[in-house]
């Protein structure tokens, strides 16, 4: 590792700073032949940085964390969690390294993070090391959920490193770099609770606040604040993956941001045919983490952040137990609040009332029962909205059911330019990804190109981007996803 003196990038260190007990400092293995495969220039902007010097071999080194700007401290941060149920009480940053901070163009602080950079002292047992197919995967997906308004963690680049990675096969090696509001996970606060060290953790709930939450710092239970605003945040992600159909795969408390960003796509897929069951990830064999068990795990997940936080909760155990019961409580009915409101606007439907509730239930029985797209019907649904029922209809052999379930629907008025603001055509179908990752590994980045441009701008019907909006095709057989290391 050298160490920059170029003016074009600055890095604070306040991760390090605030929590050194937190993070191992470390270094990211040398890349031999970095070439960047792809960059965000528009996020590049939005963080202030120059694109024409990250194309540099300097700006690769950067991307690499081969050349760190004076005053940066690299670390490797320690987190816990609970995976698959099964809690591991030292996981931490195995392959990655959060680099620093930087002020985005609202003044907030968001971290630049490696992942593929090499064994840390978190590694347990593994190589610390990436490939291109599944950087490139977390690249797509990511980008295109922050394009479908749905928080995420953002991905600056991904470099080939030249230097070959052992999986089932051998494959050529890559590297991730990701931003996000911050890496503070439920698993953060299990590892601070695990030490014995309460002062610690008031240290990392005190700095998650100042993150991601200064209104709590008001209240008169700043620390019962924090859980209450993490339960929200939580709750309203969840409901923004169901309405679009996205399964995370690997919902772990490790996985689980404060910020309440989606963070880690490893075993991740958007459904094609509606099927509550879907599970893509290769790992999940008992179905913990399938579709429709996303709300209940992300309710697990927060009870245990809230275990974590119950010292700081209140001096009194009983005290702190009945606050933790009584925040974590409000979580089913804040999720199905968020869910509904976001259906009722996916129908086009103004009213929020048990009219439109029933009416989105009874269209998932249909949707399931017949197995039709999800995303493609829904979008499909507006052109009803304005008259022409039969490219809707097109998606049922029982078209009698659905056509009562449309007369109810249309006799409350919906709104067909409201849905196409927020039903897409375009999402990162599993088969085009898997194209266009199966191309890039050969060398061809156009597919690529070609996805990424129709998946960072999902409510706009482009001529020349069909195959983009079809659904798979009916060869694409069953479909699994994996985490990549």
């Amino acid at each position: 590792m050298s160490v920059s003196t170029a003016p074009a990038i600055t890095l604070d260190n306040h991760f390090a700073r605030h929590l050194p007990e937190m993070g191992v400092a470390w270094q990211a293995a040398d890349v031999p032949e970095a070439e960047l495969l792809v960059l965000n220039e528009q996020l590049a902007a939005e963080l202030g940085l120059d694109s024409g010097y990250l194309r540099t071999p300097d700006g690769a080194g950067l991307l690499t964390g081969n050349l760190v700007p004076a005053g940066a401290t690299p670390v490797a941060q320690a987190y816990a969690g609970h995976q698959f149920g099964g809690y591991s009480p030292r996981l931490g940053d195995g392959r990655a390294l959060l680099l620093g901070e930087v002020a985005d163009s609202d003044g907030g602080l968001r971290d630049i993070h490696l992942k593929g950079s090499g064994r840390t002292p978190f590694a347990r047992g593994g190589d610390g090391l990436a490939a291109i197919g599944p950087m490139l995967r977390e690249y797509i997906v990511s980008e295109a959920m922050h394009a479908l308004r749905i928080p995420t963690t953002r991905s600056l680049a991904v470099v080939a490193t030249g230097r070959p990675v052992q999986r089932e096969e051998l494959l050529p090696g890559a590297l991730l770099t990701r931003v996000a509001a911050s890496h503070l996970r439920v698993g953060t606060f299990q590892y601070a609770r695990a030490t014995g060290d309460i002062e610690l953790l008031r240290q990392v709930a005190d700095y998650a606040i100042d993150r991601h939450y200064s209104e709590a710092a008001q209240a008169p239970n700043r620390y019962l604040a924090l859980l209450e605003s993490v339960i929200s945040a939580q709750a309203s992600l969840v409901a923004q993956w169901m309405l679009v159909g996205f399964v995370h795969g690997v919902m772990n408390t490790d996985n689980m941001t404060i910020s309440g960003e989606t963070i880690d796509y490893g075993p991740c897929a958007f459904i094609d045919a509606f099927n509550p069951s879907a599970v893509y990830s290769s790992i999940d064999t008992m179905g913990r983490y399938a579709y429709a068990n996303q709300p209940a795990a992300a309710h697990w997940n927060l009870t245990r952040f809230a275990e974590a936080l119950l010292p700081l909760l209140d001096e009194n155990q009983d005290e702190a137990v009945m606050l933790a019961e009584e925040a974590i409580g409000t979580f089913p009915s804040q999720y199905s609040a968020e869910w509904s409101a976001g259906m009722r606007i996916k129908l086009g439907l103004e009213n929020d009332d048990d009219d439109a509730a029933t009416l989105a239930g009874k269209l998932l029985t249909l949707l399931e029962e017949s197995q039709v797209d999800y995303t493609s019907f829904l979008r499909s649904l507006s052109t009803a909205a304005r008259g022409n029922a039969e490219p809707a209809r097109d998606f049922f052999t029982d078209t009698a059911r659905f056509d009562a379930w449309l007369g109810e629907w249309l006799a409350l008025k919906p709104s067909a330019e409201a849905m196409d603001r927020v039903n897409p055509i375009y999402i990162p179908r599993n088969h085009l990804v898997e194209e266009a990752l199966a191309a890039a590994v050969d060398g061809d980045l156009e597919p690529l190109g070609n996805l990424l441009a129709a998946v960072t701008a999902p409510f706009e019907e482009r001529e020349g981007f069909e195959r983009y909006a079809a659904g798979a095709p009916d060869d694409f057989g069953s479909y699994r996803t994996f985490c990549g290391t």
